[in-house]
C-alpha cells in the first residue's frame, strides 16, 4: 500500500487548524456537562433521607451560656481583686494588730490635727483639711507630711514610724519629738495600746514608759504642741490612726475569702471528673465558702463511681 502524499501548503493548514484548536480549548468556558463531571459527590440513592444539620438542645445552649458567664465573673473577680490591691482610701484601726503600712495620727485637737513632720525633721501638728463635719474617723491625709508609715521592729512587739523623708520619728530624754535618725534605737521604738475604755483609739508609748500627747500652745503659736513626756493616760494621750484600707488585714482576709468563692463550673466538674448538675455545683461553692469544699468534693467523687458501676 502506498504511502499518501500531501503537499506542503496541506501540512502547513493543518498545523494551524491544530493550533487553534488547542488556544480554543483552553480559553473557552466548560460546558454544563463537563462542569458537573469536575464536581465530586458522594452517591446517593432514591429514597435516602437526607442528613440534617445538628441543632443544639436547649441545655447545651444554657450551659454554653453558663460558661460564658463563668468567664465574664471570673475576669470581673480578677478585676475586682486588682482595683482591691489599688483600693487607697482610708479606714480606721480598730486593733493594735491593725496597724501596718502609711497611717496618719489623728490628734484629739479642736479642730483634729495629726502629727506631721517636715524635711528636716521638725515634729508638729497640722490641721486637716479631708475631713467631714469635724469626725475623726472620717479623717485623711492632704498633705505628704502627715504620712507615717508604720511597721513593727524585727523580734519585738514595739512599732517604729517612718516619716515622708526616709527618717524615723523618735522621742528623746526630755520628751522632744523628732524625725531626724536614718536607724531605729529605743528612742524611735514605740508601743501602740489600745485604750481600754474607748475603742478605736490608741495610746502610743515611749520605752521610758511615757505617752506621746499633746500639749496648749506656745506664746504667739495657734496650733498646738506635742510631746512625748506624759506619765499617764489622759484624754490628750488618747489618740485615732487613719490607715489605707489595702493594708487593714481584716480587710485583706475578707477579700481572700470572696476569691476563694470564684470558681467556674468548668473547674468543680475537671476536680470532680465528671458533669455535674445545678444543685451540685452550688453546694460545692457553699462549702468552699464555709471551709468543708474537700470533704463534700469528695462525696460526689464516691457518688460518681457508685452511679457508674452501680
Amino acid at each position: 500500500m502506498s504511502k499518501l502524499q500531501h503537499s506542503e501548503p496541506e501540512i502547513a493548514g493543518c498545523r494551524r487548524n491544530r493550533e487553534i484548536s488547542t488556544t480554543y480549548l483552553a480559553h473557552r468556558e466548560p460546558s454544563r456537562y463537563e462542569r458537573n463531571a469536575t464536581m465530586v459527590k458522594p452517591l446517593s440513592f432514591k429514597g435516602d433521607k437526607k442528613p440534617k444539620k445538628r441543632k443544639r438542645t436547649e441545655a447545651e445552649a444554657q450551659e454554653r451560656d453558663a460558661q460564658s458567664g463563668e468567664v465574664a465573673r471570673a475576669s470581673g473577680a480578677v478585676g475586682t481583686e486588682d482595683n482591691a490591691d489599688d483600693d487607697d482610701s482610708w479606714v480606721s484601726a480598730d486593733a493594735v494588730t491593725d496597724v501596718v503600712g502609711p497611717i496618719m495620727f489623728v490628734l484629739p485637737t479642736e479642730p483634729p490635727a495629726a502629727l506631721a513632720c517636715d524635711a528636716v525633721g521638725k515634729v508638729f501638728t497640722l490641721g486637716i483639711e479631708n475631713i467631714v463635719d469635724a469626725n475623726p474617723a472620717t479623717a485623711e491625709p492632704h498633705d505628704v507630711r502627715q504620712v507615717w508609715v508604720a511597721n513593727r521592729i524585727t523580734g519585738t512587739e514595739q512599732f517604729r514610724f517612718k516619716g515622708h523623708h526616709g527618717q524615723y520619728l523618735g522621742c528623746d530624754k526630755n520628751g522632744v519629738l523628732s524625725a531626724t535618725s536614718a536607724a531605729v534605737s529605743p528612742l524611735e521604738s514605740f508601743n501602740i495600746i489600745a485604750t481600754a475604755d474607748t475603742p478605736g483609739t490608741f495610746q502610743i508609748q515611749t520605752l521610758r514608759d511615757t505617752f506621746l500627747t499633746i500639749k496648749p500652745p506656745k506664746p504667739n503659736v495657734t496650733t498646738p504642741d506635742v510631746r512625748g513626756d506624759e506619765e499617764s493616760i489622759t484624754f490628750n494621750t488618747t489618740w485615732r490612726i487613719r490607715m489605707q484600707a489595702r493594708f487593714k488585714p481584716r480587710l485583706k482576709a475578707s477579700k481572700e475569702e470572696k476569691a476563694k468563692e470564684k470558681i467556674s463550673r468548668k473547674e468543680l466538674e475537671e476536680a470532680v471528673g465528671r458533669r455535674l448538675e445545678d444543685d451540685e455545683v452550688r453546694k460545692l461553692k457553699r462549702a468552699r465558702r464555709e471551709g468543708d469544699y474537700h470533704e463534700q468534693l469528695l462525696m460526689l467523687k464516691v457518688k460518681g463511681k457508685h452511679d457508674k458501676y452501680g
